[in-house]
């Protein structure tokens, strides 16, 4: 691309959307190789720093890939789309006045950190109408496997827990 006269930025810019898009967070560093190819080539120019998008597109075709955020984000926003009359939950809404705290803005809301293990189980942040609601399935590849584990013993405290948000 770069002999048939392809501008670099262009290149680093593919490089950075195939970091997000392709890889995701099968290998979170791929984002920062990208960008610091990308900086790299802005910092000392075309003839070293081609050298750097070319160690980025190494990097990149040898990492494990994952699209699981990138259809998240998209299922989340349809949604958002689709429901936007959905209110805030009251328990997630900050309190500034004793109005907004009378209205039981804040009420409940249980402080992660002060939770065991700094986890909430059981809490919910979506509305009532998506509280089942799921987005994010990692990948059997790269980092997202360490991330389905969490996520599976995380959904176990839910499951186990006797602060449910929503009792179903």
């Amino acid at each position: 691309m770069i002999s048939a006269g392809c501008d670099p930025l262009y290149i680093a810019r593919r490089l950075l959307a195939i970091a997000s898009e392709d890889i995701g967070n099968a290998d979170p560093r791929a984002m920062e190789i990208a960008i610091n190819a990308w900086d790299c080539f802005t910092r000392i120019g075309p003839a070293e720093g081609e050298r750097a998008l070319a160690q980025a597109v190494v990097y990149l075709a040898c990492a494990p890939k994952s699209n699981a955020v990138y259809k998240a984000w998209k299922e989340a926003l349809s949604d958002a789309r689709q429901t936007p009359d959905l209110e805030v939950p009251h328990h997630l809404r900050n309190a500034p006045t004793k109005l907004m705290a009378d209205l039981g803005y804040g009420a409940e809301y249980r402080y992660a950190h002060d939770e065991p293990g700094a986890y909430a189980a059981g809490e919910s942040y979506f509305p009532p109408e998506l509280d089942s609601r799921r987005y994010y399935y990692p990948e059997n590849r790269g980092l997202e496997t360490k991330i389905a584990e969490k996520l599976n013993y995380l959904q176990s405290l839910d499951q186990k827990s006797t602060q449910k948000r929503y009792k179903k």
